[in-house]
């Protein structure tokens, strides 16, 4: 069973530090990105999907295996990547696991239960990102690399 590195690419920042590994690595890398967002990799496989809500999501879902690496912020693709075997990651390099999810998703839950009943058109986004966190992504990515390549 051969690892790969699948990102759900749609807004996704880390993508060319993702791809800068997993070519160093030989890893295969597969970028998912929908027709409103232009994606090119000089060393992976760019699939392009429909727009619409959760097209670039189920694909991603539907190709995945037990093994590989998911890059996603979307706590509902971490859950079903876990559920495949697979070792979901956020762009913040957060790792996500059984024993973290059910809580993200909970979070995510009463989130969007208040987003829902404010009267606020707007909520405040997230922080603006850095160079700290792009090496934070990077450190974590090569560490769970090197997890799984030791626990083959």
């Amino acid at each position: 069973m051969q690892m790969r590195i699948l990102i759900d690419a749609d807004a996704c920042p880390v993508t060319k530090i993702a791809e800068r590994i997993a070519e160093k690595e030989n890893i295969p890398l597969i970028i998912y990105c929908d027709v409103n967002h232009i994606m090119k990799s000089e060393y992976g496989k760019v699939i392009t999907c429909d727009a619409g809500a959760d097209s670039v999501d189920l694909k991603l879902i539907n190709e995945s295996k037990k093994g590989d690496i998911i890059i996603t912020q979307d706590y509902g693709v971490a859950a079903l990547a876990l559920g495949k075997g697979a070792h979901p990651i956020h762009q913040s390099g957060k790792i996500y696991s059984d024993g973290n999810i059910e809580g993200l998703l909970h979070d995510r839950h009463l989130g969007k239960k208040m987003r829902n009943s404010s009267k606020k058109t707007h909520l405040k986004g997230p922080k603006k990102r850095t160079e700290a966190d792009d090496k934070n992504f990077e450190t974590a990515l090569i560490n769970l690399i090197n997890r799984i390549n030791t626990s083959l």
